[in-house]
């Protein structure tokens, strides 16, 4: 019997790729997915969206929901509250969007239902409602440097009071 070159590499990988085919990933990681599906963190809400934003909900607003959608690719964290409109408009000033909020042309949610996980309409689809969104790296805000972008929809209420909704990943 004759060994070719090359052999002892050939094997040395089979036996790396078969050993790597039957490890299991750590269950107790949020992060793990099948790959193929999206999951929501039961063990994150509003405290970790902010956190992830950088976005403090005012000290007198209401409603303060949030939650983490664990996805394949990227994660999606929302957080919405209620506060007075001038609050609103300052979080969407803060954001340092080129753009200031505009009105929203009422659509269908073409990223699902997330907001439907808090219990709340999806803000694309709301008449009155309206957003900006930015790219925190691009506009150099180093707090947000983990942050790929934010949506912001602001819904005015009665009383000068706003529903903010904030989407980020």
């Amino acid at each position: 019997m004759t060994i070719k070159r090359g052999t002892p590499l050939i094997a040395a990988l089979a036996a790396t790729l078969l050993l790597s085919a039957c490890s299991s990933p750590d269950t107790d990681d949020r992060r793990v997915t099948d790959g193929r599906t999206s999951e929501w963190d039961k063990n994150a809400g509003a405290p970790e969206a902010s956190a992830f934003m950088n976005v403090t909900a005012p000290k007198a607003a209401t409603e303060v929901k949030g939650a983490v959608q664990i996805n394949p690719q990227e994660d999606i964290y929302l957080l919405s509250f209620v506060t007075s409109e001038k609050n609103a408009e300052g979080i969407a000033e803060d954001l340092r969007s080129e753009e200031l909020l505009k009105a929203n042309k009422v659509d269908f949610a073409p990223d699902g239902e997330l907001f439907k996980h808090l219990g709340l309409p999806e803000p694309q689809t709301l008449k009155g409602a309206r957003s900006a969104g930015v790219c925190p790296p691009c506009v150099k805000d180093d707090r947000r440097k983990k942050v790929q972008w934010i949506d912001i929809y602001v819904q005015a209420l009665k009383d000068d009071q706003a529903r903010v909704y904030l989407k980020a990943f």
